[in-house]
């Protein structure tokens, strides 16, 4: 795969923080910059006999960092400090670049990289590889966004002269670690890459390895004869991106150096001549829900061209705003996985790939669904391929980290079973997970004919589960049946025109632009009584600085779509694709984005493929910030249980995190500032449950509780209360209630 930042499909990428120098411009600390010395060791440099600190800069940037390979030192190496809940990732970025050459031709020299476990003062252990993870960040179209794993506790890195190298940690907290003060450290060291060389060493597996790459290559090029040429070019892109793997692999690392598994340094080596970044971290007493309060549903689609134009043409005539005209593209893509992988659609395979995409997914937050589209936007969407009366449909379903599931209309696999749809709902009704179900039958609908399709296949559910959540997107109403004077009012009349064959409406937020006030206006005309819900998508749109996921977009940028949705109110949040990239026919073959798209769009994850021998998925920067607002949404809704709404929504604005969608932090403090408030505020609701439950135990009426809830709150906000002094004065109890309470207290 070519990252050396050229553009193969001419897309022009827009001004990127970090590459254009900019990714530590809203870092943690503001100034401070590091005078680079132009005394730089010259000559023959024998890292063994000279500090690192020497060779190499090293200093650390937050989570919401760009940071690509021009990126200047701008701070001095700092402890990191994080905090984190249980059952909560947490991620900085270790930035290095070579102040001198001590490697060979076309390197600046090689690094290895060791980490220790994090301990408490208990003797409690974040352990390495477990709950630690290291992952090298790598420039896609020039822009710094897949994080490809790195081996743990110790790997080597190579650094390429005049540019910088970003690794990203990560810290996952099992929901059982004990809280505490957390303490670790990373050793970079400068290495002659002949003294490690892995070849010297090769065992048995890795000659195995080596053996399935080259044979890889030849089962690629073998079967060619006869093919269309584009597919031979795609084949031979593909071997030569495999022949590059192994030649940069660490068992040539005498000739060229990567990343790669290496023995321990000495240990007086890492202590003498090694940079130790210290990490601390803060774990606090609380855990975030297994289950998200958001449900985030990403799905894996398939489009139609001429579709995709006919909505644009559409956007275009209906909707103006005060800069120009709205336009919207819709994606042009195969089924991406059963042509990448060569999986045949229904077989073992097929299960086996999609299992494995599911599963990955859950880890952050997201509640995946896959997609085959039909005529006219119609759409066949569901979450698991097998049916309702498989095991694996309770196993999918029951997750606690689904927090929402979608049940296809018809077969995701063809077959000939009878009254399909009425099977599978009379099943699903029965479970205790029914309630996270939901229909999704009809993308974006125009016109009266498309809306009537809806309306019917809803019926239908409808017969068979009244209570069935029926789920559609929309950003107008009928074009050729206007339901208001302007395109907004038709817009938010729709729910009217819908009902009762709609429960989730799910919007655009391009179509609100900056206008935070129509959220209200969209929210006013459902009836959550009768379980309606508002949900709310990006798809091409909005673009900067609305928040969105683009690439090349700030972190905070990515991080603050979900900041929108908690402020706007939606229960829930959809997203069009995670894998659409170009199609490809075989894993290995490098990625490209669909033209005519927002670079990244649709795109949150790569194949492992690309980047080694892995057949893990490689995470984008972007699903890691994605994670990062989805427990920032958490923080909000558990703040906000306690306070109340207005409380949380005075917090964005008192810390300057978010207070629209074109008025949001561009720097990493202020995130900080929230969840440190956060966690302090739910750190003392845990300590003091059991004073909250005993308002319980005394068999008080529910007005009464209510008032000692909120007056405990103010006191305790105000940090004036004293339980066994004051407790008679805010609530009145004759004596016996109070001494009771006083002795539950103690």
């Amino acid at each position: 795969m070519d990252n050396t930042g050229a553009n193969p499909q001419g897309i022009v990428v827009p001004p990127v923080e970090g590459v254009a120098g900019g990714g530590t411009a809203y870092g943690w600390n503001d100034g401070g910059g590091v005078h680079l010395s132009n005394s730089s060791p010259r000559g023959s440099i024998d890292p063994s006999e000279v500090l690192t600190s020497d060779l190499v800069h090293v200093w650390c940037l937050p989570s919401t960092a760009n940071v690509g390979p021009q990126e200047i030192p701008s701070r001095h190496l700092e402890p990191i400090n994080l905090l984190a809940a249980r059952n909560e990732r947490e991620s900085v970025q270790i930035a290095l670049r070579p102040k001198a050459t001590w490697g060979g031709s076309g390197s600046a020299g090689v690094v290895q990289v060791q980490c220790s476990d994090l301990t408490s003062t208990s003797g409690d252990r974040l352990v390495v590889g477990q709950s630690i993870t290291l992952r090298r960040v790598v420039s896609i179209l020039g822009v710094p966004d897949a994080l490809v794993p790195l081996d743990l506790p110790i790997s080597q890195i190579n650094l390429a002269p005049g540019e910088t190298t970003a690794l990203w940690v990560s810290i996952d907290v099992p929901s059982a670690q004990p809280q505490g003060q957390y303490e670790g450290e990373f050793f970079i060291t400068a290495i002659k890459a002949e003294a490690e060389s892995p070849s010297q060493r090769l065992g048995k597996a890795d000659r195995h390895q080596l053996y399935l790459e080259l044979r890889n290559c030849l089962d690629i090029m073998e079967p060619v004869e006869g093919k269309p040429l584009d597919e031979v070019v795609e084949r031979a892109k593909s071997v030569n991106t495999s022949l590059r793997r192994v030649l940069l692999s660490p068992v040539f690392s005498e000739f060229s150096t990567d990343n790669g598994p290496v023995d321990m340094m000495d240990e007086d080596a890492i202590s003498n001549l090694s940079v130790r970044v210290k990490l601390n971290l803060t774990v606090w007493d609380f855990i975030l829900p297994a289950t998200p309060s958001l449900p985030a549903v990403f799905g894996k689609k398939q489009f139609a061209k001429a579709i995709a134009a006919h909505i644009r043409r559409h956007y275009q005539q209906n909707f103006m705003v005060d800069d120009g005209i709205i336009s919207i593209n819709f994606l042009i893509s195969d089924t991406v996985i059963e042509d990448r992988f060569g999986v045949e659609h229904g077989s073992d395979e097929w299960y086996e790939a999609l299992d494995q995409h599911f599963k990955w997914l859950l880890h952050y937050r997201i509640s995946p669904y896959f997609c085959r589209w039909g005529g006219n936007m119609r759409v066949l969407t569901y979450t698991c391929p097998w049916p309702a009366d498989h095991p694996k449909s309770d196993e999918y379903f029951s997750d606690p980290r689904l927090a929402a599931y979608a049940v296809p209309y018809s077969q995701a696999v063809p077959g000939a079973a009878k009254d399909y749809l009425q099977k599978e709902i009379d099943i699903l009704r029965t479970k205790s997970h029914w309630k996270k179900a939901y229909f999704y039958l009809w993308d974006e609908p125009l016109n009266l004919e498309q809306y009537d399709m809806v309306r019917n296949m809803a019926s239908k559910i409808h017969t068979y589960a009244p209570d069935a959540r029926v789920l559609t997107t929309y950003y107008c109403g009928p074009s050729d049946a206007p339901l208001g004077p302007t395109p907004f009012e038709a817009f938010v009349k729709v729910p009217k025109f819908l009902r009762p064959h709609t429960q989730i409406y799910c919007t655009s937020e391009w179509v609100l632009g900056d206008r935070e006030d129509l959220a209200k206006e969209i929210i006013s005309e459902l009836q959550p009584e009768n379980g309606e819900e508002w949900w709310t998508y990006v798809c091409l749109g909005p673009s900067d600085p609305h928040p969105n996921w683009h690439i090349g977009m700030r972190g905070t940028q990515h991080r603050a779509v979900f900041w929108r949705v908690w402020k706007e109110g939606a229960t829930g949040f959809l997203y069009w694709g995670a894998n659409c990239y170009e199609k490809a026919t075989v894993p290995s073959a490098e990625i490209s984005f669909r033209r005519g798209l927002p670079p990244g769009d649709g795109v949150l994850y790569y194949p492992g493929e690309v980047f080694s021998s892995s057949h893990q998925p490689v995470a984008s920067v972007r699903l890691e910030r994605i994670l990062s607002g989805l427990q920032d949404f958490e923080y909000l809704q558990l703040y906000t249980s306690r306070y109340g709404r207005g409380e949380g929504l005075a917090l964005l604005e008192k810390t300057g995190m978010y207070q629209g969608p074109e008025r949001y932090t561009l720097e990493h403090t202020p995130i900080d500032v929230m969840r440190g408030v956060d966690e302090r505020e739910n750190v003392e609701l845990v300590e003091n449950e059991r004073e909250y439950q005993c308002f319980h135990l005394l068999d008080l009426d529910d007005d009464k509780v209510k008032e000692m809830r909120h007056k405990f709150v103010l006191f305790l906000k105000q940090d004036q209360f004293n339980l066994k002094q004051d407790l008679a004065k805010f609530v009145l109890f004759d004596g016996d209630k109070v001494q009771e309470m006083r002795h539950r207290f103690s």
